[in-house]
């Protein structure tokens, strides 16, 4: 495999998406949890759709339209006020306890670390300087650039584009069972980080490594890298 780089998804692999569900509870008490497994679900959901129909909108605005449909389905009244400080929350989730000190094990190791997703660049900036990960990536790869989200070819594509090496030396980490299938089948050497332990989807392709944390990263690297 000889990895040469490792590109990170953001959202639910750095980012915990459902520590939402603590301003969430505060918000609308007893219905935090239900809101932060909505919304993920539509943010998702919508990002898809406008992939296939070519009607693409920046995550951030996604992210809120998920978010203003979510507190309508579940009878949340919502604000502009309250929906102003769940944005703002999911400007700056929490990232998961051990992820820092794996990035900065891994870096320390000289390797390329990169973050590819869905987000904005701005958005990307703002989660990775509310984690103190400053200075451990080498770059923030956007689809906004290609204007397609995951699983598009064109957006997988972003990393052999900026490393210059064939997507099988470099490494894609995900949580989302989805994207490591579909990085798996565009190419890419893929981990995926099984948080929740849950199944693997059925769609016939499986990822080179699994683990429960991205602590788990790094012995799998250690194996694969040369």
């Amino acid at each position: 495999m000889s990895i040469q780089a490792i590109a990170f998804d953001a959202y639910g692999t750095l980012f915990d998406v459902y520590s939402v569900n603590v301003l969430g509870d505060k918000l609308f008490p007893g219905r935090g949890e239900a809101l932060a497994q909505l919304w993920r679900s539509k943010q998702i959901e919508y990002t898809q759709l406008r992939t296939m129909c070519s009607m693409y909108k920046p995550f951030w605005e996604v992210t809120q339209d998920a978010l203003v449909f979510s507190c309508k389905k579940l009878g949340l009244e919502l604000s502009l006020e309250a929906q102003n400080a769940l944005m703002g929350e999911y400007a700056r989730l929490k990232a998961f306890p051990e992820n820092l000190a794996v990035l900065r094990d891994l870096h320390a190791q000289g390797l390329k670390l990169s973050i590819l997703s869905n987000g904005t660049s701005h958005m990307l900036q703002s989660a990775v300087e509310a984690a103190g990960m400053q200075g451990l990536f080498s770059h923030l790869l956007s689809v906004d650039s290609v204007r397609k989200y995951k699983t598009a070819p064109e957006a997988y594509q972003l990393g052999p584009d900026t490393f210059g090496v064939p997507a099988k030396q470099i490494l894609f980490v995900s949580s989302n069972a989805w994207d490591v299938c579909c990085a798996t089948w565009f190419g890419y050497t893929t981990f995926w980080v099984n948080r929740q332990q849950a199944p693997l989807e059925e769609l016939g392709v499986a990822p080179h490594g699994t683990g429960r944390t991205l602590q788990d990263v790094i012995d799998f690297v250690e194996k694969n890298r040369y």
